[in-house]
Protein backbone atom coordinates (compact mmCIF):
# COMPACT_ATOMS: atom_id res chain seq x y z
CA UNK A 1 0.00 0.00 0.00
CA UNK A 2 1.53 3.71 -0.98
CA UNK A 3 1.82 5.92 1.65
CA UNK A 4 1.51 9.45 2.04
CA UNK A 5 4.79 11.20 0.62
CA UNK A 6 6.96 12.15 2.72
CA UNK A 7 7.56 16.00 4.14
CA UNK A 8 10.23 17.90 1.46
CA UNK A 9 13.86 17.94 3.21
CA UNK A 10 16.50 20.77 2.76
CA UNK A 11 19.17 19.33 0.48
CA UNK A 12 23.20 20.11 0.14
CA UNK A 13 25.40 19.18 -3.09
CA UNK A 14 28.22 16.78 -2.13
CA UNK A 15 30.88 18.57 -1.62
CA UNK A 16 33.51 16.52 -3.76
CA UNK A 17 33.69 13.48 -5.80
CA UNK A 18 34.16 10.18 -4.00
CA UNK A 19 37.45 8.36 -4.47
CA UNK A 20 37.41 4.23 -4.81
CA UNK A 21 38.99 2.32 -1.47
CA UNK A 22 40.03 -1.18 -0.97
CA UNK A 23 39.43 -3.62 1.74
CA UNK A 24 41.02 -6.79 1.66
CA UNK A 25 38.56 -9.19 4.12
CA UNK A 26 39.51 -11.97 5.99
CA UNK A 27 37.30 -14.10 3.68
CA UNK A 28 39.55 -12.91 1.03
CA UNK A 29 37.33 -10.64 -1.28
CA UNK A 30 39.09 -7.56 -2.23
CA UNK A 31 36.41 -5.15 -1.83
CA UNK A 32 36.08 -1.74 -3.56
CA UNK A 33 33.82 1.13 -1.99
CA UNK A 34 32.85 4.43 -1.60
CA UNK A 35 32.02 6.77 1.39
CA UNK A 36 30.65 10.31 1.46
CA UNK A 37 29.51 11.90 4.33
CA UNK A 38 30.92 13.10 7.97
CA UNK A 39 32.49 9.74 9.91
CA UNK A 40 29.98 10.63 12.72
CA UNK A 41 27.24 10.73 10.70
CA UNK A 42 24.92 7.63 11.18
CA UNK A 43 25.68 4.96 8.15
CA UNK A 44 24.05 3.75 5.15
CA UNK A 45 25.16 0.53 3.57
CA UNK A 46 23.82 0.63 -0.13
CA UNK A 47 24.05 -2.88 -1.73
CA UNK A 48 23.69 -3.10 -5.77
CA UNK A 49 21.91 -5.48 -7.86
CA UNK A 50 22.72 -7.98 -10.31
CA UNK A 51 25.84 -6.94 -12.52
CA UNK A 52 25.29 -3.17 -11.11
CA UNK A 53 28.61 -1.45 -9.82
CA UNK A 54 28.49 1.19 -7.00
CA UNK A 55 28.05 4.07 -9.07
CA UNK A 56 24.37 2.31 -10.36
CA UNK A 57 23.29 4.50 -6.98
CA UNK A 58 23.47 8.04 -8.92
CA UNK A 59 25.15 10.77 -7.48
CA UNK A 60 21.26 12.36 -7.15
CA UNK A 61 20.33 9.52 -4.97
CA UNK A 62 23.51 9.30 -2.98
CA UNK A 63 23.28 13.38 -2.50
CA UNK A 64 19.89 12.87 -1.18
CA UNK A 65 21.25 11.16 1.82
CA UNK A 66 24.00 12.19 2.63
CA UNK A 67 22.27 15.90 2.33
CA UNK A 68 19.59 14.87 5.08
CA UNK A 69 23.05 14.13 7.88
CA UNK A 70 23.94 10.15 7.08
CA UNK A 71 27.11 8.74 5.62
CA UNK A 72 26.88 6.65 2.83
CA UNK A 73 28.81 4.10 1.58
CA UNK A 74 28.20 2.05 -1.15
CA UNK A 75 30.21 -1.01 -2.61
CA UNK A 76 31.34 -3.42 -5.90
CA UNK A 77 30.12 -6.74 -5.06
CA UNK A 78 32.56 -9.42 -5.58
CA UNK A 79 32.40 -10.38 -9.43
CA UNK A 80 31.69 -6.55 -10.05
CA UNK A 81 33.36 -3.25 -10.78
CA UNK A 82 36.88 -2.94 -9.24
CA UNK A 83 35.99 -6.17 -6.17
CA UNK A 84 37.74 -9.48 -6.33
CA UNK A 85 36.21 -11.54 -9.68
CA UNK A 86 36.35 -15.34 -8.95
CA UNK A 87 38.50 -17.91 -10.67
CA UNK A 88 36.04 -20.26 -10.81
CA UNK A 89 34.42 -21.15 -14.41
CA UNK A 90 31.35 -19.43 -14.93
CA UNK A 91 28.19 -21.93 -15.37
CA UNK A 92 27.23 -22.28 -18.99
CA UNK A 93 24.10 -20.98 -20.67
CA UNK A 94 22.18 -23.78 -20.04
CA UNK A 95 23.24 -24.13 -16.54
CA UNK A 96 21.91 -20.96 -16.04
CA UNK A 97 18.46 -21.37 -17.63
CA UNK A 98 18.05 -24.46 -15.55
CA UNK A 99 19.09 -22.91 -12.04
CA UNK A 100 21.66 -25.55 -12.22
CA UNK A 101 24.69 -24.07 -9.98
CA UNK A 102 28.40 -25.86 -10.26
CA UNK A 103 29.37 -27.59 -7.01
CA UNK A 104 32.14 -24.44 -6.85
CA UNK A 105 29.30 -21.98 -7.08
CA UNK A 106 29.61 -18.88 -4.20
CA UNK A 107 26.25 -17.84 -2.47
CA UNK A 108 24.33 -15.03 -1.55
CA UNK A 109 25.62 -15.88 2.35
CA UNK A 110 28.94 -15.18 1.10
CA UNK A 111 28.36 -11.69 -0.75
CA UNK A 112 26.57 -11.44 2.59
CA UNK A 113 29.78 -12.07 4.30
CA UNK A 114 31.72 -9.82 2.43
CA UNK A 115 29.28 -7.05 3.56
CA UNK A 116 29.50 -7.80 7.03
CA UNK A 117 33.13 -7.90 6.89
CA UNK A 118 33.34 -4.49 5.69
CA UNK A 119 31.43 -3.17 8.11
CA UNK A 120 33.06 -4.56 10.64
CA UNK A 121 36.66 -3.54 8.77
CA UNK A 122 35.46 0.22 8.83
CA UNK A 123 34.02 0.32 12.10
CA UNK A 124 30.52 1.34 11.69
CA UNK A 125 28.08 -1.35 12.50
CA UNK A 126 25.05 -1.01 13.42
CA UNK A 127 24.60 0.40 9.80
CA UNK A 128 21.29 1.39 7.80
CA UNK A 129 20.95 -0.97 5.07
CA UNK A 130 19.34 -0.75 1.74
CA UNK A 131 19.66 -3.47 -1.16
CA UNK A 132 17.78 -3.17 -4.90
CA UNK A 133 16.84 -6.79 -6.51
CA UNK A 134 20.01 -9.38 -5.79
CA UNK A 135 21.22 -6.09 -3.45
CA UNK A 136 18.17 -6.57 -1.27
CA UNK A 137 18.40 -10.59 -1.08
CA UNK A 138 22.46 -9.77 0.35
CA UNK A 139 21.06 -7.15 2.47
CA UNK A 140 18.29 -9.80 3.99
CA UNK A 141 20.49 -12.39 4.38
CA UNK A 142 23.09 -9.53 6.31
CA UNK A 143 20.15 -8.60 8.89
CA UNK A 144 19.50 -12.36 9.22
CA UNK A 145 23.13 -13.55 9.87
CA UNK A 146 24.19 -10.21 11.58
CA UNK A 147 21.78 -8.72 13.52
CA UNK A 148 24.36 -7.12 15.70
CA UNK A 149 25.77 -5.12 12.62
CA UNK A 150 22.06 -3.85 10.94
CA UNK A 151 19.94 -1.23 12.85
CA UNK A 152 16.72 -0.94 10.01
CA UNK A 153 16.74 -2.51 6.43
CA UNK A 154 15.68 -1.64 3.30
CA UNK A 155 14.90 -4.00 0.47
CA UNK A 156 13.87 -2.27 -2.50
CA UNK A 157 12.32 -4.77 -5.84
CA UNK A 158 13.72 -7.59 -4.27
CA UNK A 159 12.34 -11.47 -3.05
CA UNK A 160 12.85 -14.29 -0.79
CA UNK A 161 14.21 -16.91 -3.32
CA UNK A 162 10.67 -18.81 -3.05
CA UNK A 163 10.43 -20.23 -6.62
CA UNK A 164 6.68 -19.51 -6.38
CA UNK A 165 6.91 -15.85 -6.17
CA UNK A 166 9.05 -13.41 -7.62
CA UNK A 167 9.95 -14.70 -10.94
CA UNK A 168 10.60 -12.62 -13.85
CA UNK A 169 8.18 -12.50 -17.29
CA UNK A 170 9.00 -14.63 -20.14
CA UNK A 171 9.81 -12.16 -22.30
CA UNK A 172 12.45 -10.71 -19.63
CA UNK A 173 14.05 -13.79 -19.90
CA UNK A 174 14.30 -14.08 -23.37
CA UNK A 175 15.70 -9.96 -23.84
CA UNK A 176 18.18 -11.21 -21.52
CA UNK A 177 19.46 -15.06 -22.44
CA UNK A 178 19.27 -13.36 -25.77
CA UNK A 179 21.49 -10.49 -25.04
CA UNK A 180 25.09 -11.56 -26.41
CA UNK A 181 28.11 -9.88 -23.92
CA UNK A 182 28.84 -6.55 -25.55
CA UNK A 183 32.54 -6.23 -27.05
CA UNK A 184 33.15 -2.63 -26.40
CA UNK A 185 31.57 0.24 -24.46
CA UNK A 186 29.51 1.26 -27.27
CA UNK A 187 28.07 -2.55 -27.42
CA UNK A 188 28.15 -2.05 -23.75
CA UNK A 189 25.37 1.33 -24.02
CA UNK A 190 23.33 -0.19 -26.89
CA UNK A 191 22.72 -3.53 -24.48
CA UNK A 192 22.23 -1.20 -20.91
CA UNK A 193 19.78 1.05 -22.69
CA UNK A 194 17.60 -1.62 -24.48
CA UNK A 195 17.17 -4.06 -21.21
CA UNK A 196 16.38 -0.99 -19.02
CA UNK A 197 13.51 0.18 -21.41
CA UNK A 198 11.95 -2.97 -20.84
CA UNK A 199 12.14 -3.17 -17.07
CA UNK A 200 12.00 0.22 -16.33
CA UNK A 201 8.19 -0.07 -15.47
CA UNK A 202 5.52 2.46 -17.22
CA UNK A 203 5.23 5.48 -15.31
CA UNK A 204 9.00 6.42 -14.82
CA UNK A 205 10.77 6.29 -18.74
CA UNK A 206 14.16 6.15 -19.16
CA UNK A 207 16.32 9.40 -19.80
CA UNK A 208 18.63 7.97 -22.26
CA UNK A 209 21.58 10.57 -21.23
CA UNK A 210 21.62 9.73 -17.95
CA UNK A 211 21.46 6.26 -18.78
CA UNK A 212 23.92 6.30 -21.43
CA UNK A 213 26.32 8.06 -19.06
CA UNK A 214 25.89 5.23 -16.21
CA UNK A 215 26.85 2.02 -18.75
CA UNK A 216 29.69 4.27 -19.99
CA UNK A 217 31.07 4.93 -15.89
CA UNK A 218 30.19 0.66 -15.06
CA UNK A 219 31.85 -0.01 -18.67
CA UNK A 220 34.94 1.60 -17.64
CA UNK A 221 34.97 0.37 -13.95
CA UNK A 222 34.84 -3.03 -15.21
CA UNK A 223 38.40 -4.77 -13.73
CA UNK A 224 37.27 -8.44 -15.12
CA UNK A 225 35.79 -10.51 -17.11
CA UNK A 226 32.01 -8.77 -16.65
CA UNK A 227 30.03 -11.82 -18.37
CA UNK A 228 31.45 -14.49 -16.55
CA UNK A 229 30.85 -11.89 -13.68
CA UNK A 230 27.45 -11.85 -13.99
CA UNK A 231 27.09 -15.07 -14.83
CA UNK A 232 28.46 -16.02 -11.61
CA UNK A 233 26.38 -14.07 -9.77
CA UNK A 234 23.14 -15.44 -11.34
CA UNK A 235 24.75 -18.81 -10.09
CA UNK A 236 25.01 -17.52 -6.60
CA UNK A 237 21.06 -16.53 -6.59
CA UNK A 238 20.50 -20.13 -7.65
CA UNK A 239 23.17 -21.94 -5.33
CA UNK A 240 20.95 -20.21 -2.36
CA UNK A 241 17.27 -21.46 -2.77
CA UNK A 242 14.42 -20.49 -0.62
CA UNK A 243 15.45 -18.18 2.19
CA UNK A 244 12.13 -17.44 3.37
CA UNK A 245 12.38 -19.49 6.73
CA UNK A 246 16.04 -17.37 7.25
CA UNK A 247 14.04 -14.41 6.72
CA UNK A 248 12.29 -14.90 9.57
CA UNK A 249 15.03 -14.35 11.95
CA UNK A 250 15.59 -10.83 10.91
CA UNK A 251 15.01 -8.41 14.38
CA UNK A 252 15.80 -5.26 12.31
CA UNK A 253 12.68 -2.78 11.13
CA UNK A 254 12.19 -3.86 7.42
CA UNK A 255 10.57 -1.51 4.77
CA UNK A 256 9.90 -3.41 1.35
CA UNK A 257 9.63 -1.26 -1.15
CA UNK A 258 8.21 -2.55 -5.07
CA UNK A 259 6.96 -1.15 -8.36
CA UNK A 260 3.89 -2.96 -9.64
CA UNK A 261 5.17 -2.80 -13.32
CA UNK A 262 8.25 -4.94 -12.38
CA UNK A 263 8.71 -7.42 -15.23
CA UNK A 264 11.93 -8.25 -13.73
CA UNK A 265 11.15 -9.48 -9.78
CA UNK A 266 7.59 -9.92 -10.01
CA UNK A 267 5.92 -7.97 -6.67
CA UNK A 268 4.74 -11.22 -5.53
CA UNK A 269 8.54 -11.70 -4.21
CA UNK A 270 8.16 -8.23 -1.87
CA UNK A 271 4.64 -9.50 -0.51
CA UNK A 272 6.73 -12.81 0.03
CA UNK A 273 9.41 -10.98 1.91
CA UNK A 274 6.93 -8.88 3.69
CA UNK A 275 5.17 -11.75 4.95
CA UNK A 276 8.29 -13.46 6.06
CA UNK A 277 9.88 -10.72 8.18
CA UNK A 278 8.50 -10.07 11.41
CA UNK A 279 6.74 -6.51 11.29
CA UNK A 280 8.02 -5.59 7.82
CA UNK A 281 6.09 -2.87 6.13
CA UNK A 282 5.22 -2.74 2.61
CA UNK A 283 4.89 0.59 0.03
CA UNK A 284 4.42 -0.59 -3.64
CA UNK A 285 4.84 2.41 -6.44
CA UNK A 286 2.44 2.12 -8.85
CA UNK A 287 4.28 2.48 -12.70
CA UNK A 288 7.44 1.95 -11.28
CA UNK A 289 9.81 -1.33 -12.37
CA UNK A 290 12.96 -3.18 -11.94
CA UNK A 291 15.08 0.39 -12.36
CA UNK A 292 15.46 3.20 -9.74
CA UNK A 293 16.11 6.41 -11.93
CA UNK A 294 17.12 10.09 -11.24
CA UNK A 295 13.29 11.01 -11.64
CA UNK A 296 12.62 8.74 -8.59
CA UNK A 297 16.01 8.98 -6.59
CA UNK A 298 14.32 11.73 -3.78
CA UNK A 299 11.37 9.51 -3.70
CA UNK A 300 12.53 6.23 -2.46
CA UNK A 301 15.62 8.50 -0.43
CA UNK A 302 12.68 10.25 1.58
CA UNK A 303 10.77 6.86 2.21
CA UNK A 304 14.18 5.51 3.62
CA UNK A 305 15.11 8.46 5.49
CA UNK A 306 11.55 8.11 7.09
CA UNK A 307 11.79 4.48 7.67
CA UNK A 308 15.57 5.40 9.66
CA UNK A 309 13.95 8.03 11.42
CA UNK A 310 11.58 6.28 12.80
CA UNK A 311 13.99 3.68 14.51
CA UNK A 312 15.32 5.06 18.23
CA UNK A 313 18.82 6.47 17.80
Amino acid sequence: MLRQAPRPRRRRPVSSLPEDRFALLPCGTRLCYRLDGAPDAPPVLLIAGLAEDLTTWSDRFVSALFATGFRVIRIDNRDCGRSTYSTAPPPNTLRQLLALPRRDAYTLADMADDAAQLIEYLGVGPVHLVGRSMGGMIAQVVAARYPHLVRTLTSLYSTTGNKKVGQPTLSSLALIAGSPPPRNRVGAVRAHLRITAHIAGTAYPVDEVEEATHATTTWDRTAGDGAAGTARQIQAIYASGDRTAELSRIEAPTLVINGDRDPLVAPSGGAATVAAIPGARHIIIPGMGHHLPDSLAFRIADLVVSHIEQVPA
